[in-house]
């Protein structure tokens, strides 16, 4: 068993919180084993004045951090699955899932309001364009603008009226202690969360054995079940920040119930698929799932989005 492992991660708040979760996890199932947090310093958090559509999208928050664990600089690495590209760098893989957070987006208001609410014109703030989409669709009266930084930068502009709401993860405002500020939790009929919204993703090195033992105490069965057919989805319909797309599992009794949404970045077209798995079959269905969804329209929806240029 290793005697120090070295966390690598982004220096966000919500990142440090990631990364020091999952040292508490560690050492609490392996108390001798020294853990330290290495922070790095991604594309993603340099760019912070463009929506992330505009940069690159998926892999922009991850990409520093797997080439220092491939280097062996790092012995691991914490991210939030929701920013991992369908494609994982030949190497490495997926170590552990832990238990899942809440998966669902939430609506931040100034004046106490839920989204039915709002008058036309409102001024909803998102770095999302997969929540800003699914926003449009429901509300396209409503003006759903650009909005990035960290959570801080983010309530202070929605303090200073720069907008009349946000919406961004429930995960990340229980996991730094501001639940209280939640108005609404937009449930999956509302808006589809991201594929491993809420999911912690634990990377390591494929020939690592020693952190494979470790990583075994700290995989949680059922969310990696649903992260599974989520990202299964993801990798088959090609996601990525460029397109608004989004996908959602959930077990109900012995079945996993899989929702996925395509939508144009106005909002006018939507196309929302869902499929039942069983437990051990997950993966074949989210691809089956993304096929049935391009079929049903969101080909069109993705090439349109491709033509002019995401």
């Amino acid at each position: 068993m290793a005697d120090h492992i070295c966390i690598g991660t982004r220096g966000s708040q919500l990142a440090l919180w990631q990364a020091n979760h999952v040292k508490d996890l560690i050492t609490s199932a392996f108390p001798d084993t020294q853990v330290t947090i290495t922070v790095i310093k991604t594309t993603g958090d340099r760019i912070t004045d463009r929506p992330l559509a505009q940069v690159g999208g998926k892999g922009l928050f991850v990409k520093e951090i797997e080439n220092a664990l491939r280097n062996s600089d790092i012995d691991l690495a914490v991210h939030s699955m929701k920013d991992m590209p369908g494609d994982l760098p030949s190497g490495l893989t997926i170590g552990a899932i832990p238990c899942r957070e809440n998966p669902f987006d939430v609506l931040i208001s100034r004046q106490g309001l839920v989204l039915t609410d709002y008058l036309p014109g409102a001024r909803v703030g998102t770095s999302s364009l997969r929540r800003a989409s699914q926003l449009r669709h429901l509300r396209p009266d409503l003006e759903t603008i650009s909005i990035r930084g960290n959570l801080d930068t983010r309530m202070r502009k929605l303090a200073a009226g720069e907008y009349d709401a946000i919406v961004l993860a429930a995960a990340g405002m229980i996991r730094l202690g501001q639940a209280d500020k939640i108005t609404q939790y937009l449930d999956n009929d509302t808006m589809v969360p991201a594929a491993g919204q809420g999911a912690l993703c634990i990377e390591i090195r494929k020939n690592d054995t020693a952190m494979t033992r470790i990583m075994e105490k700290l995989d949680h069965s059922p969310t990696r079940t649903c992260v599974q057919g989520e990202r299964a989805f993801l990798k088959e319909i090609e996601g990525s920040c460029h397109i608004p797309v989004a996908c959602f599992g959930q077990i109900l009794g012995n079945q996993v119930h899989l929702t996925a949404v395509v939508a144009s970045e106005d909002g006018r077209h939507l196309v929302r698929e869902q499929v039942i798995s069983p437990m051990d079959d997950v993966e074949t269905r989210g691809r089956d799932l993304a096929h049935t969804v391009l079929e049903k329209g969101g080909k069109q929806i993705l090439e349109a989005i491709e033509t002019h240029g995401g």
